[in-house]
């Protein structure tokens, strides 16, 4: 690396974004930035934050915010006015935002409102659905970002129809990290072992999207159709999930295993055991194809449309016939294409901010 070392502030506040973080962070540590960790707390759970720092061995956040809970509105504006007051007290050469939560929407606001570049990690996703506030969050970011970063080429490919060009494919750093942690993850499994699971022998199955918990008769159906499946059901229950299931007083049947939230190793183990995971999560969705682990959507749409297009992924929503039917079916014949990239993209990604900070003059502040 040439010139002076970049000073880049990470936003980071729900799950994926911890597991994004995990190998970027090392990049930008191995060409000598200074990266600082902003948690903004929309995680608040031990079990969906504190957890994954350790496992991943994530350093410190520089500022906790504490702006987690209530409703998107309330808890995107609090992000914004804390994150104003850091980004005015340390401004850095660049913020770095991570695919399609509040916390995204919030940094990339609230730096784009100071003339700090917005740099987008797994920019350029989309599943057509303005009703799910993600996407609503994944347009608006890519449309105050200076740079592009994508997990796939047909993102690249979806900016350029919105009129966005330069976007850089790097690949999905979330590949990184798995594959990186993957004979960790594996030796996790021998205590489920004792708990009487076998490889191959059950689902894995996880809910947590709005769109699904806050919709009683939805979430009613998934519960079903869970229930009834062809093979036992191991199901990790986000906090989300199991207010909305004593709210409308639902239970899962015997077959299925609630459990309460895991770290990414524990959860890493038994995704890359199961015999089909069942989700309405886009890290999980993405970490099943990785793994060669057929999937079923619990979403009308996904942004990662691509593994459906390859054949691991389909689409069933909340119609029970349809989800008993992908349930059942046989893993695609043949190799799975390499749509995520190579197992590198966290040093692309950096490189290409290095190189887009050049081209720039490295001036600080100020968006291209």
């Amino acid at each position: 690396m040439s010139g002076r070392p970049l000073r880049i502030t990470s936003i980071v506040g729900a799950r994926p974004e911890f597991v994004q973080a995990a190998c970027v962070c090392q990049a930008f540590a191995r060409r000598g930035h200074r990266e600082a960790l902003i948690h903004t707390g929309q995680h608040y759970d031990d079990t969906m934050s504190a957890t994954f720092f350790d496992e991943l061995s994530l350093p410190a956040p520089a500022r906790h915010l504490g702006a987690g809970g209530g409703s998107h509105a309330s808890q995107t504006a609090a992000m914004l006015v804390a994150l104003e007051r850091v980004l005015l007290d340390d401004p850095p050469d660049a913020v770095l935002v991570r695919g399609d939560t509040n916390s995204t929407l919030a940094g990339a606001l609230a730096a784009a409102k100071l003339a700090i570049p917005v740099v987008h990690i797994e920019a350029g996703e989309r599943c057509g659905d303005l009703t799910m506030p993600e996407e609503i969050n994944r347009v608006m970011v890519d449309h105050v970002a200076s740079l592009h970063l994508c997990a796939s080429r047909a993102a690249v490919a979806r900016l350029q129809a919105e009129g966005i060009d330069g976007a850089v494919f790097v690949g999905d750093v979330m590949h990184d990290v798995l594959l990186c942690t993957r004979e960790r993850a594996a030796a996790a499994f021998d205590p489920w072992r004792g708990r009487g699971l076998e490889p191959g022998a059950y689902a894995l199955a996880t809910i947590h999207r709005a769109s699904n918990t806050d919709d009683p008769r939805r979430l009613s159906r998934l519960v079903d159709a869970l229930s009834d499946g062809p093979t036992p059901v191991v199901f990790p229950c986000h906090p989300r999930t199991a207010r909305a299931l004593e709210t409308a007083g639902l239970a899962f049947g015997p077959r299925v295993t609630v459990l309460p939230p895991l770290g990414y190793h524990d959860m890493l183990a038994l995704e890359m055991h199961a015999a089909v995971i069942l989700t309405d999560s886009g890290g999980v969705q993405r970490e099943a194809y990785c793994l060669g682990v057929p999937c079923v959507t619990l979403r009308d749409a996904t942004e990662w449309t691509e593994t459906v297009d390859a054949g691991w992924n389909v689409l069933a929503g909340d119609d029970r016939v349809r989800i008993l039917e992908a349930w059942q079916r046989p893993a695609p014949a043949g190799d799975r294409p390499g749509i995520f990239g190579d197992g590198h993209a966290a040093d692309h990604a950096v490189r290409a901010i290095e190189a887009w900070m050049a081209g720039r003059g490295h001036r600080h502040g100020g968006r291209a």
